[in-house]
């Protein structure tokens, strides 16, 4: 009788503890039902320019007449890149905030709701560095979301995710953050967006939708999954939504976003560095390399300094320090903590401008579309190129001709060329006279610059 007794009363313990357990979880049906009418589906088309198949007239002279016209250059028929991505609506005229990479090269873009109306958008202005765009389209009184303030978010709070993975409309998906700040340099060697780190289903088509907190504010924007399958594997990760809105506010008044420039390069301070320089453990961003005109050059800042505070930010590792400085408007001045010669200094800064991709000076030197002797197609420099990555001249690589010179060398689109030959190349004309000039038949050295890295190979023209 006793020990029926006892199994009964554990059973019911059992079941006690399970409900208490199961109601502590949180509820997502209302925010979900509440956010997911200013949530978007993006659909984007981009015009494919017909291309001439390669012609033989190089040896039609012994062609016939009457077979001449076989050989002929031929157009393939038009055809359409589509894709797609979420975003959701800030304001109720219409405005729409999304990645970057979503609608870069579209042609067309359209905004599907879920209430199945469909609005054409237009392109307000777009950030590649943070990988944000912000999208307009015609409407009023249109649903809206709210941002949170990120400085309170937490690692292992719960975050929920709405958009459309591999175009399943308006699905919904939930996590915990997983970590905070996690800098991840970008195609261009830039870096800064403190991502928000999460293990949400995070996958294609989710890319420039919201993620929320329980109380259904927006603290991040869905950029990047690090995936090995092309799916979700628990590592996503979010733009910050204080730097979305640092975005949307420039890019709504002048269509680009200017960011703080420091004008240095910087590396990881590990154990050994921090006994040289007097630290009790790793920490800050060491300066390996300064622009001599750049804003740390003229205020004082030298190679060796370990810089561990910039403002009220704390500088822990190196790329902390991007954060922080793309953060602060240009032209403000700013107190530097740093360690030099193993003593504590304070250098205030005026911090330089990184103006914005639109407004960059156009290129007038044009590019040889044919690629020339070596199969590349190239431009100069812009000026964003040069100070992120501390190049002053050279030419960038904007197509690579197949089978060509430059592609047997390795080389890629983005690769800087420094040097061809022996000569240095300071722009386009210098490249085009010195590509006339190679040899034919033999190697020679090509010095270039892959993401800011240089680089020795050999190339060789073989007409």
């Amino acid at each position: 009788m006793l020990n029926r007794i006892a199994l009964a009363l554990c059973v019911s313990l059992f079941f006690t503890l399970s409900a208490q357990a199961y109601s502590g979880l949180p509820e997502f049906t209302q925010l979900i039902e509440n956010a997911s009418p200013a949530v978007v589906k993006i659909n984007t088309v981009e015009h494919v320019k017909k291309r001439k198949q390669l012609s033989l007239q190089n040896r039609q002279q012994d062609i016939p007449d009457i077979f001449r016209h076989l050989f002929e250059p031929r157009q393939s028929p038009e055809r359409n890149a589509h894709s797609m991505g979420s975003g959701f609506i800030i304001s109720d005229d219409g405005y729409i905030l999304t990645n970057h990479h979503v609608i870069a090269d579209a042609d067309e873009i359209q905004v599907r709701l879920i209430d199945r109306r469909e609005f054409s958008a237009k392109v307000v202005g777009t950030d590649e560095s943070s990988d944000l765009a912000l999208l307009k389209i015609e409407g009023e009184n249109l649903p809206t979301l709210s941002f949170a303030d990120d400085k309170n978010l937490k690692v292992g709070e719960w975050v929920v995710a709405i958009g459309s993975p591999f175009g399943l409309d308006f699905s919904a998906s939930a996590g915990i953050v997983s970590a905070i700040g996690r800098s991840i340099p970008s195609e261009r060697n830039v870096n800064y967006v403190p991502f928000i780190q999460t293990d949400v289903a995070i996958n294609p088509g989710n890319s420039g939708g919201p993620l929320f907190n329980l109380d259904g504010e927006v603290v991040g924007i869905n950029s990047q999954i690090y995936t090995r399958s092309g799916g979700s594997i628990g590592l996503s990760f979010a733009i910050p939504s204080s730097v979305a809105q640092n975005v949307v506010q420039q890019l709504r008044d002048k269509g680009r976003v200017d960011r703080g420039w420091l004008g240095v390069v910087i590396q990881e301070v590990d154990k050994d560095l921090a006994a040289s320089f007097g630290l009790d453990k790793p920490t800050g961003a060491l300066i390996a390399q300064m622009d001599p005109g750049g804003p740390a050059s003229k205020s004082g800042l030298k190679v060796g300094d370990v810089i561990i505070k910039f403002g009220r930010a704390d500088i822990y590792k190196s790329g902390d320090l991007p954060h922080a400085v793309g953060s602060v408007a240009p032209g403000t001045k700013v107190a530097v903590t740093l360690i030099r010669k193993s003593k504590k200094k304070v250098i205030t800064v005026e911090v330089g401008a990184l103006n914005g991709e639109s407004n960059e000076v156009a290129d007038i030197d044009k590019p040889d579309m044919s690629g020339g002797r070596l199969g590349l197609v190239v431009e100069s420099l812009d000026s964003n190129m040069k100070k992120s990555w501390q190049i002053n001249e050279g030419v960038v690589v904007r197509q690579v001709v197949a089978d060509g010179a430059g592609a047997k060398a390795g080389l890629m689109p983005g690769d800087v060329i420094a040097q061809l030959g022996f000569d240095q190349i300071s722009g386009v004309k210098d490249y085009q006279k010195a590509q006339k000039a190679l040899p034919t038949g033999r190697l020679v050295p090509i010095r270039f610059f892959r993401r800011g890295r240089p680089a020795f190979r050999t190339i060789q023209v073989d007409q």
